[in-house]
């Protein structure tokens, strides 16, 4: 098979989710719908808490970030995808397959740390409370998201630049409907063994860490709460971390069943699809978790529905 080196590649072939055209156009819809609930939805989450005063607290700070986040991480690959589908080509330029390799690591690994530092928030704020509003200022919120955005970005950018050194077979068919660090390095000729120790080392540091973090911190949470003497203060407790509970459960396990289907799976389709739980379906469902099971967002989204009623009819009445 011919060796070709990075600069000589044109582009990659997205082979999507299946090869039926008779189930493009019901995947384009199916896709666009699930994108636009999931940019709308966060949307309203982040529209929702910067609009009302009571919820500028760090909590909901985090599930702005989250929210935005979220929006980032699905247009990292289903607009790609749409085009593709829509154009009926499926190749994607060596940059922009890389670009999206990078964004997907960034946002995932972004995702993952977020988790993290919400379930340290709940931490604080529950086993400490009279110190948690001296040291969760706003400054030390802001911090928090820089150094897990800095932490995400060297992550991402470390993998894409190992893929930088390796050459690539003349056959580039990519079997996934975005370009999956694991998939483009299953096409590479040359050796992947440094690549392949680098996602083993990064992933244990940057996912098994704030994994941990989560873990402990609930850990902590659940036997502090289980020492409180008051039934409705321990409902009101694990009604506030709930959602959060969920977001994790989901965001896990959906990753969790993607690495269990590859290992046990062999058709690389069906690990695409696999995919779509975690890159997609997870994002698009966290504002239902949020907005579902939390009071306080309820009343946010009331206010704002009213405020966007209003607006309009005076809009309306001027005209």
């Amino acid at each position: 098979m011919e060796l070709i080196n990075q600069t000589d590649i044109l582009e990659f072939l997205l082979l999507g989710l299946t090869d039926n055209a008779e189930l493009q156009p019901l995947i384009f819809s199916l896709f666009l719908s699930m994108y636009l609930i999931t940019v709308l939805g966060n949307l309203l989450i982040i529209l929702a808490i910067s609009s009302d005063p009571h919820l500028h607290t760090p909590m909901y700070f985090f599930l702005s970030t989250l929210s935005f986040n979220d929006i980032c991480f699905i247009t990292a690959t289903v607009p790609q995808m749409l085009v593709n589908i829509h154009t009926q080509d499926q190749s994607i330029t060596y940059m922009k397959c890389l670009c999206q390799v990078c964004s997907v690591l960034l946002f995932g690994s972004l995702e993952n740390c977020l988790l993290a530092v919400m379930a340290c928030d709940r931490y604080m704020a529950i086993c400490h409370p009279l110190k948690y509003p001296v040291i969760v200022n706003p400054h030390f919120c802001v911090l928090l998201v820089l150094i897990s955005l800095l932490m995400s970005t060297a992550y991402a950018l470390l993998h894409t630049l190992m893929v930088f050194r390796l050459s690539f077979c003349t056959h580039l068919e990519v079997p996934h409907f975005f370009c999956e660090l694991a998939q483009i390095l299953k096409l590479a000729c040359s050796d992947t063994l440094a690549n392949n120790l680098l996602i083993y080392t990064a992933s244990s540091v940057f996912a098994g860490v704030p994994f941990c973090g989560i873990i402990v911190s609930y850990v902590h949470i659940v036997s502090s709460v289980l020492r409180m003497p008051s039934s409705r203060g321990k409902y009101r407790v694990f009604s506030t971390c709930g959602s959060h509970l969920c977001v994790v459960s989901l965001f896990y396990g959906t990753g969790f069943g993607v690495y269990i289907s590859s290992a046990f799976v062999e058709s690389r389709r069906k690990n695409a699809v696999a995919s779509v739980m975690y890159s997609v379906v997870t994002q698009m469902l966290n504002p239902f978790i949020y907005s579902l099971r939390n009071r306080d967002m309820k009343e946010a989204f009331r206010k704002l529905s009213n405020w966007m009623a209003l607006d309009l009819g005076v809009k309306s009445g001027l005209k």
